[in-house]
């Protein structure tokens, strides 16, 4: 059945700010969607309020609207657009399904003659209210656990009575677990139970009876009007059940399944998906199954739309999950589909995957002070990575070596936990880092069967962990000079990397990279392609392994390499790797941009990254994509193997700019502002004696490198004092301290988390106003400012927590030439190539200089999208000297003011103090456009501007 030609314009719904359970895979899905739609030829029109990402980029649909997600912001989008035929609102997340049934319930759909596709509002109420859900399973036959409704506090207190504890609570239509708690004792029900009847918009929760330690998996489902299913994948939790699959380390293909119980769980997955409606599109389950030989299975949920882990699934396989839900939703049935990759074989092909993926996710509760770190029902995580290798152990250790916590994989970096205590307490009380704990218990000697039996993972995974500690164990009885060839193969091929084996051996990283190279173990890339080598893939996706060489009949001996290497011009771009708080989805729209522009100019694009929620290790973003680590070794044996003209590093933040000086030692050329002008900048001793050059004011300050150094500046500097640490993201460790012993407390503390630091201390220019500008520098001096913003709250409160109003709101002539003058300044004294950033305090109408950033900024794609201007494509084609900045016709578009609006995620850390300092809590922002200054919600935030700020 080919697709419904009645459809010729289809609304989709975004996800809205980012916030912690709804991250960036939900703009991914949306992204892939409307391109898929538009392939057809259907217009596509779309709401989300998130300026950040590249889903609102003008070139996705035909219109973006960066609305509000309301009714009100729907009714005048269909009012504008009568032409729109269907709403698909699958991609969005929970947030796109809930403001589809209220559309819904108020009958805005219907008086407007939209159709629902991709899902049905049954489909929808049935799998989102618990109690709905449950008859539906009991009726088809599905087992689950003993589990009752309750909508008041009185149901809730006898469920409990009859069931007894370890309890579960999840409330009905949420997302990321929000409000659901495991209930272990009586004293703690009362307002766990509260807490999850609030959450719930319906304030209706099940409780169920809790299945710790069962095992969890998950499948991702695909169906067309024929009512044809394919499972795209498997994956398994490696983590038991009690801990929300977001917070899981998750592997596909499921690892530890006998062929009998995955062959139900199919069976089931399927008839559940049958059974909550007709609608083609994507589904998302989740069973838990016994840890016992009898392999019972409890089905916990069904999401009838594209899930957080449909994006990890597409990266997995390689199969678009979202580009064809999206087909499938405008009525083709999987046989008529493409496979992607191969470009030979149907939509209506299971994945087989011949490699592991391992997904951990990334915390950030370093931003939370007081927040509880144990990990339960409630997801906590802001952002993951993927690691993908030949072996569980090979990709486990990429995907620890892709987080950016300072760790370089799996023990062997002498920075384990050593104490008995601490490490059964962070095993009992699943700690955020456990992924490593586990390795350290085994160097600790606690046997596997005492980890089995607190944490209640599964042994298999135990004795994959095992296995790299004895072979860390026999490597560390060599030295680099006599280590046999078939032990540094077997290490690398379990995934360690050389700076690791070099801490066995006790040498140097460099001298273990030249061994390597002597002994012929290169890394080799293989295809990422749906199908075991089975057909031939047609997509350049490689990740990375090591293989034993092969010998041919005439004694010649290779190792098989699937990246072929083009005689084209190149350029790499390193993506931004995690997101997290400080570094999300932004530095993704700066990394995809500027890979199109160097397309633009002739260049085959390679990009580099390890983040499977974003759209810039789609497929077909880049020319090439190397699913890998941004890790120094990874990065430099690509580099090797493809020979580009140079590398990116200001599109990716702060993670592409720290293997700048790196890339510079090894004669890498980087494109755009050099390594040295990026230093001088990160470097606040070397930028401030640039500024007293160049006459420019900047707040009075000193360095310290121990407490009693600070100290002694304080007396020099006066209170208060703003402290942080050089080379960081977010305002990581900033504080504002009032005396000497908050000083004393502080610079104790910093240098303990980040030893070697060196510490500013700045004198806090109390009630000064914020600005910043973001402009493009080419390397004749020729200077634009892109845009000049003003931060309603004071100085002191982070930028990326403060709102901002793009253009100012009440800077006078005099200041904003001052701005405009020190951004051309130091623009041209750092011999700029490409984006900066530079932040201002102005106080008593002189203005002071916070710091510059030679790099793409978070505000640069929110600037883009308010004044219509795709400055991210200007400022690459000026960094690879395709264009001079006098080339390009500026012309910014926009009525009034747009103000960026932070988005906190507090509601996941209760006790969790809320007020703002110079330390970033945001996890997503959204714009908000006003036509002037008398505007109601500008007038409240600015009266409220001074009410959160802390030290």
């Amino acid at each position: 059945m080919p697709k419904d030609t009645s459809i010729k314009s289809v609304l989709i719904i975004g996800s809205g700010p980012i916030v912690i359970g709804q991250a960036c895979e939900f703009d991914y899905a949306g992204s892939q969607s409307a391109r898929s739609i538009r392939e057809e030829g259907i217009e596509v029109i779309l709401i989300n309020s998130n300026p950040a990402t590249i889903m609102t980029d003008p070139t996705m649909a035909d219109h973006v609207y960066l609305k509000p997600l309301t009714t009100k912001s729907i009714i005048e989008i269909l009012k504008a657009h009568p032409q729109i035929d269907a709403v698909l609102p699958t991609m969005g997340g929970q947030t796109a399904l809930n403001l589809c049934l209220e559309a819904e319930e108020k009958g805005i759909w219907q008086d407007f003659g939209v159709k629902l596709i991709g899902v049905d509002v049954n489909a929808i109420n049935i799998t989102e209210d618990r109690e709905q859900f449950k008859q539906l399973l009991e009726k088809i036959n599905v087992p689950t656990a003993p589990a009752k409704t309750a909508t008041s506090y009185l149901e809730g207190k006898e469920i409990a009575q009859e069931f007894g504890f370890p309890l579960v609570i999840r409330p009905s239509f949420t997302l990321g677990g929000t409000g659901a708690a495991i209930v272990y004792k009586k004293e703690d029900f009362d307002e766990l139970l509260t807490r999850g009847l609030e959450a719930s918009p319906i304030h209706e929760v099940l409780i169920d009876k809790a299945l710790m330690g069962w095992k969890e998996y998950e499948l991702e489902l695909l169906r067309d009007k024929n009512d044809n299913v394919v499972i795209i994948c498997s994956i398994e939790n490696m983590d038991p059940m009690g801990i929300h699959t977001g917070d899981s380390i998750t592997v596909a293909p499921a690892m530890t399944l006998s062929d009998t119980t995955f062959q139900k769980l199919r069976d089931y997955a399927i008839l559940m998906m049958r059974s909550i409606g007709n609608f083609a599109g994507g589904c998302n389950v989740q069973f838990a199954v016994s840890p016992d030989e009898k392999e019972d299975i409890v089905a916990i949920e069904i999401n009838p739309r594209v899930s957080r882990s449909s994006a990890l699934a597409s990266k997995a396989t390689g199969y678009p999950i979202a580009k064809i839900a999206s087909k499938l939703a405008l009525g083709y049935n999987l046989d008529e589909l493409q496979n992607q990759i191969t470009k030979s074989t149907s939509a209506l092909f299971e994945p087989t995957l011949d490699y592991v993926i391992v997904k951990i996710p990334r915390w950030n509760f370093d931003k939370f002070e007081g927040a509880d770190r144990t990990l339960g029902l409630q997801m906590k995580s802001v952002g993951e990575v993927m690691g993908i290798g030949r072996s569980f152990q090979e990709a486990l250790h990429k995907a620890t070596q892709s987080l950016e916590i300072k760790r370089n994989g799996l023990g062997a970096d002498g920075k384990g936990y050593k104490n008995y205590e601490e490490i059964i307490e962070k095993l009992t009380f699943a700690s955020w880092d456990r992924v490593f704990v586990i390795y350290d218990a085994i160097a600790m000697g606690i046997p596997l069967s005492r980890i089995h039996e607190i944490t209640k993972i599964d042994m298999w995974f135990l004795k994959q962990y095992e296995e790299l500690y004895t072979l860390e164990k026999e490597i560390s009885n060599y030295k680099i000079d006599n280590l046999p060839k078939e032990l540094l193969l077997e290490a690398k091929q379990k995934g360690f990397a050389d700076r690791q084996i070099a801490h066995m051996l006790n040498c140097l990283e460099s001298e273990v990279h030249t061994l390597r190279m002597d002994k012929n173990i290169n890394r080799v890339f293989k295809l990422v392609d749906t199908c075991a080598a089975e057909f031939k893939a047609k997509t350049p996706y490689y990740y990375s392994t090591f293989e034993a060489e092969i010998e041919k009949a005439n004694g010649e001996r290779y190792v098989d390499n699937e990246s072929v290497v083009t005689d084209k011009k190149k350029i790499i771009v390193l993506g931004s790797g995690p997101n997290r708080i400080g570094q999300g989805i932004e530095f993704d729209y700066s990394c995809v941009h500027g890979v199109l522009a160097a397309k633009e100019c002739g260049y085959e694009t390679i990009m580099i990254n390890c983040n499977p929620e974003t759209v810039s290790t789609d497929f077909d973003t880049a020319d090439k994509l190397y699913f890998e680590p941004v890790f120094w070794e990874h990065i430099y044996d690509i580099i090797q193997h493809e020979k580009p003209e140079g590398v990116i590093v200001q599109l990716g933040g702060q993670t592409a700019l720290k293997l700048a000086e790196k890339l510079s030692k090894y004669g890498v050329k980087i494109i755009g502002t050099s390594f040295d002008a990026l230093d001088l900048a990160e470097d606040r001793g070397r930028f401030s004696d640039l500024l007293r050059e160049l006459n420019i004011p900047f707040p009075q300050f000193g360095i310290a490198e121990t407490a009693d150094e600070a100290s002694a500046l304080a007396d020099t500097l006066d209170f208060p004092l703003l402290i942080r640490p050089s080379y960081v993201l977010g305002g990581q460790g900033m504080k504002i301290v009032i005396n000497k012993k908050e000083l004393e407390e502080h610079v104790i503390n910093l240098l303990k988390t980040i030893p070697g630091n060196k510490l500013l201390l700045d004198h806090y220019l109390a009630g000064a106003i914020e600005a910043e500008a973001d402009a493009i520098c080419d390397a004749d001096g020729n200077v634009y400012i892109i845009g000049i913003m003003e931060h309603i709250e004071p100085c002191g409160v982070h930028s990326g927590d403060s709102n901002a109003t793009l253009p100012p709101f009440n800077l006078g002539e005099f200041v904003m030439q001052q701005i405009k003058d020190h951004t051309v300044k130091i623009a041209r004294a750092l011999k700029t190539v490409g984006l900066i950033n530079i932040q201002f305090a102005i106080k008593d109408d002189t203005v002071y200089i916070i710091e510059a950033n030679p790099r793409a900024s978070r505000t640069v794609p929110f600037i883009a999208k308010a004044y219509g201007e795709p400055y991210v494509n200007y400022a690459t084609k000026v960094m690879l000297g395709h264009n001079k900045v006098t080339d390009f016709d500026f012309n910014p578009q926009l009525k009034g003011y747009a103000i960026k609006q932070p988005v906190f995620s507090f509601s996941k850390f209760h006790n969790v103090n809320k007020a703002l300092g110079p330390e970033m809590k945001s996890t997503g922002e959204s714009i908000l456009f006003i036509d002037d200054l008398k505007d109601d919600q500008f007038y409240e935030l600015y009266s409220r501007r001074k009410m959160y700020l802390s030290k």
